[in-house]
């Protein structure tokens, strides 16, 4: 009956039926109409998906001589080490300020006449920002102008009378008491001719006064006094608005004892002879939240004189363009400062890096095509690619593609390529350290 049934023939196709119906007729093996079913059922998927094995197994009691598909190692992209000379970095935190901030003041009394500015604006130096009412102050100019004539006029007859009693005295014609008068006269004209032009000197800088310039070229602010307002009342001076120099901008960050005291000793070691600030040119690098590379470069132009002693820290300070004016004070920055002397390093991808419960690690192969787990500790990252500081020789050969195939233990099929070099470390396009 076995013979019969409709799907024997797919046994017979695989060269083993007559070994299956014989070991059967001799009861070596008994397979019920069900058991039956399921190992021609489990054929059919296995026929239908081009799975040989699969039937072999299901049919344990069959074909003697079955030969295993042998597995073709995974493909893998390897590489060596890049070898460069880099500088190690020092990052903190800090933050954007603006080199000048000037709160702009009434420093006359009068009420305010116009406001020339829009709220916010980038305003050159030297612009006219505020008029307060001139009036008052043109007419007290031209008093002291006036003044001045007249004490002008005071001193030329001072000077005719003393001259005509001196001649007079020496002919005896005039007394010494009158000649005296008239040198007296004389004087106090000089005198109060001063007094008039310094008044006119100050006349004209209070009416100058009535005239809100920029003090920089910056950006302004909001005005914080509307038109028709007394300002400069009872000898109060009166805020007007504020005004910040945001071109070039500091960065103020500080550093801890330990990475000061480590930073001196590289530059010793460097052979940087004891320069200040003002003189050495410190480059460093900051970035914003939402920024990557370090993108905005300067230099260090300050060093606080004293660490403080509750903190431990010294502040600096980084002057940076902002030519665009797109960074504002205040703003959170990270900031990077480069040591003086490169050292050797070796570089990988980034994306050849993996992390497990142990901790970071690459795979590398071997000389025998097979696949080794090998810890590490990364440093900072130089473009796409991390600095090694532990863990790897330059002769070692670096899965970078094809990671998801390889795993430890296992034989691959290593296909080799060259790393490519980053770009320099202090270009726009180098990244944050790691950590």
């Amino acid at each position: 009956m076995l013979r019969d049934h409709p799907q024997f023939v797919l046994f017979q196709q695989e060269g083993c039926a007559d070994e299956i119906a014989g070991r059967l007729g001799k009861g070596e093996i008994t397979l019920s109409a069900r058991k039956f079913a399921t190992v021609v059922a489990a054929r059919i998927v296995a026929i239908g998906v081009g799975a040989v094995g699969m039937m072999a197994v299901m049919v344990a009691a069959g074909c003697g001589e079955k030969t295993a598909a042998v597995a073709t190692p995974p493909a893998v992209t390897v590489a060596k080490p890049l070898a460069q000379d880099v500088n190690d970095y020092l990052d903190f935190s800090g933050n954007t300020v603006a080199v000048d901030s000037v709160t702009l003041v009434a420093r006359v009394e009068g009420f305010l006449d116009k406001i020339h500015f829009v709220d916010g604006s980038t305003v050159k130096k030297g612009t006219l920002l505020f008029t307060i009412q001139q009036a008052q102050y043109q007419a007290e100019l031209q008093q002291a102008i006036a003044q001045v004539a007249a004490q002008k006029a005071s001193l030329w007859h001072a000077r005719t009378e003393f001259a005509r009693y001196t001649h007079l005295l020496a002919q005896d014609a005039a007394t010494q008491t009158e000649v005296d008068h008239w040198k007296f006269e004389t004087e106090s004209a000089e005198a109060g001719l001063s007094s008039a032009q310094a008044q006119v000197i100050i006349a004209k800088l209070n009416l100058s006064y009535t005239e809100v310039r920029a003090p920089f070229d910056g950006r302004i602010g909001r005005h914080l006094v509307n038109p028709g307002n007394l300002v400069g009342g009872a000898g109060q001076q009166t805020a007007l608005a504020q005004i910040d120099e945001i071109n070039p901008l500091y960065v103020y960050f500080t550093i801890n004892e330990g990475d000061l005291l480590n930073l001196i000793a590289r530059f010793k070691t460097a052979g940087a002879a004891p320069q200040p600030l003002s003189e050495r040119v410190v480059p460093c690098y900051f970035e914003l939240s939402n920024e990557t590379g370090f993108p905005h470069q300067g230099r260090v132009d300050f060093a606080s004189i004293n660490v403080a002693p509750t903190t431990g820290t010294l502040q600096l300070r980084g002057i940076f363009p902002n030519d665009d004016g797109s960074v504002f004070p205040g703003l959170f920055a990270r900031v990077r400062v480069p040591e003086p002397q490169a050292r050797s390093a070796l570089l990988v991808p980034g994306d050849a890096i993996s992390f497990d419960q142990q901790g970071e690690y690459l795979l590398v192969v071997d000389s025998k095509h097979v696949v080794e787990r090998r810890s590490v500790k990364a440093g900072f990252q130089v473009g796409s690619m991390l600095v090694i500081n532990e863990g790897l020789q330059p002769d070692d050969w670096v899965i970078v593609a094809g990671l998801m195939q390889a795993i430890p233990g296992s034989e691959v099929s290593p296909q080799q390529t060259t790393l490519t070099p980053p770009p320099d470390p202090g270009s726009t396009d180098s990244t944050e350290s790691k950590g």
